[in-house]
């Protein structure tokens, strides 16, 4: 498990597409996220690097 912090981040419907973004790679994935601090958490076998890749492709600037 790792966090990241990810920028830009207002809505479910973003935390949707953040969850989407990861579980399209990993569908055994687990994502939460927390609106107020824009850091999200992860339970997945991807790497930090590239979990960090695929949600800043889909639309939401990561930052470590």
């Amino acid at each position: 498990m790792f966090t990241l912090k990810v920028s830009g981040m207002t809505c479910g419907g973003c935390i949707n597409a953040v969850t989407r973004a990861i579980q399209a790679q990993d569908p055994q994935a687990k994502v939460q996220a927390d609106l107020p601090t824009q850091v999200v958490s992860l339970e997945t076998s991807l790497s930090p690097g590239l979990a960090a890749e695929l949600i800043t492709d889909a639309g939401f600037p990561v930052s470590q």
